[in-house]
């Protein structure tokens, strides 16, 4: 059972070097033609290939000669034993090709039209102009033939950031020039298709559109299809590509927000948080306060959190490699409760029927509302009309209202009231340290 092994593997290796060695020979003698052509080409099966071909005939040999008829032929499958599918010089030939070149001025570029699948195999050229008679066996063609068209490229030249133009195109390979493939895409309708013909003599179909890119390009899918002509144009084969771009750009919609957002009192902790959109991600939010001397940097982070010790106004910043957007301004103000609370009245007795001026006055923020009562004989609160004035919010404020009154008894009780912004006048069974009052007795002379 060894020696059989033995005798297989060594068989296979005689005959690799038989191959090997057929094709190396064929090669390191002096060749008497060569071809200029593409080494591999792919193509659409229901379509056509375009081979591009110009041939060196061995110019030692002297015997090739461009006035004379020239037959231009192509073999598939071996170079000693390859069979002859096509023949210039014939009309009955087995495969479709066609030499559209100028054989007397060396231009064998050949059209391959109608492609199956079968057609998949390694070709090989030749050339008879009697007495030279030569295969560039040395310069094989290998040619796909697919049934699926191959995807189109997108690409994008220039700096893929905002405020910078670049250029984005799609091509496809054209192995058939004429039936070439319909690009479209999503950017742009009806583009102009252009075919343009390579350094190695092949086509190519592209598109392409400049623009300057801004934030809202970040994320764009861009589509294209190449939509390729088979049968004769009565069908269609198409492939698509698709391609997102990545712009990258400084923040944008940089906002703040506050929690809790209103009801903010001297001591109760606040929460100030910062978003922004940024493309590569922010990479810091920076928070300032501003102040009579400038803006003072508080905070670093997407939050920040403390306990309010007074108003004031605060934004943020947020800054990535690109860089920075300020948020717009945020307004911290401070209810600060009634302070200094205080009730002027004469400090002499006054007179019967004369009149009196009382004044309520207190510090705080915000404003308070102020109700003067006075106390009935009965003990029941009667309300009583004077002249209110108040500043605005954030200073101290100064509310001044005048009572004119008549005295007309021995004694009157009037009390001042007020709460801060929630307060209303007292009601019967009110509890008493929820508002802050000031008494006044008057008596007459």
């Amino acid at each position: 059972m060894a020696v059989q092994s033995v005798r297989l593997v060594t068989a296979n290796m005689l005959l690799s070097v038989f191959f090997l060695s057929g094709a190396y020979a064929a090669c390191d003698r002096v060749a008497h033609l060569s071809i200029t052509t593409p080494q591999k080409m792919e193509a659409l099966s229901g379509s056509c290939l375009h081979i591009p071909c110009t041939f060196t005939p061995d110019e030692s040999s002297g015997t090739f000669d461009g006035t004379k008829p020239i037959s231009g032929m192509w073999k598939k499958g071996n170079v000693a034993a390859g069979q002859v599918i096509f023949d210039s010089s014939r009309s009955d030939n087995i495969y479709p090709m066609n030499i559209t070149g100028d054989l007397s001025q060396n231009n064998c570029t050949t059209l391959f039209s109608s492609l199956i699948s079968n057609y998949t195999n390694t070709y090989f050229f030749r050339i008879e102009n009697k007495p030279f008679l030569a295969t560039a066996d040395c310069d094989p063609l290998q040619i796909k033939v697919k049934d699926s068209p191959p995807s189109p490229t997108i690409e994008i030249s220039g700096d893929v950031k905002e405020n910078v133009s670049v250029t984005i195109s799609c091509s496809a390979a054209t192995p058939c020039p004429h039936d070439p493939p319909q690009l479209t895409w999503t950017l742009q309708q009806n583009p102009d298709n252009i075919i343009k013909e390579n350094a190695d003599r092949t086509f190519t179909t592209k598109i392409q559109k400049t623009f300057i890119l801004s934030d809202q390009h970040d994320g764009l899918n861009i589509t294209c299809s190449a939509s390729y002509p088979v049968n004769e144009g009565t069908d269609h084969k198409t492939a698509e590509e698709t391609k997102t771009l990545n712009v990258s750009y400084a923040p944008k919609n940089t906002s703040t927000s506050i929690s809790p957002s209103s009801g903010w009192a001297t001591d109760s902790r606040v929460n100030l948080s910062c978003s922004s959109t940024a493309n590569p991600p922010v990479s810091s939010f920076t928070w300032f306060k501003k102040s009579n001397d400038g803006a003072v940097r508080v905070s670093e982070g997407r939050c920040y959190s403390f306990n309010v010790t007074g108003g004031g106004v605060y934004y943020c910043v947020a800054t990535n490699g690109l860089g920075n957007q300020t948020s717009s301004d945020i307004q911290l103000t401070v209810e600060d409760p009634a302070k200094d609370f205080m009730v002027v009245s004469p400090a002499d007795p006054v007179s019967v029927g004369s009149e009196v001026n009382l004044t309520c006055s207190f510090r705080g923020n915000p404003p308070v509302s102020f109700v003067w009562l006075m106390v009935s004989s009965d003990g029941s609160l009667q309300q009583i009309k004077g002249e209110h004035q108040s500043g605005p919010v954030d200073v101290e404020v100064i509310v001044k209202i005048l009572g004119i009154i008549m005295l007309v008894s021995t004694m009157i009780i009037f009390e001042c009231w007020f709460r801060s912004r929630h307060a209303t006048k007292p009601v019967k069974d009110a509890v008493e340290a929820d508002y802050v009052n000031s008494v006044v007795e008057l008596k007459p002379s």
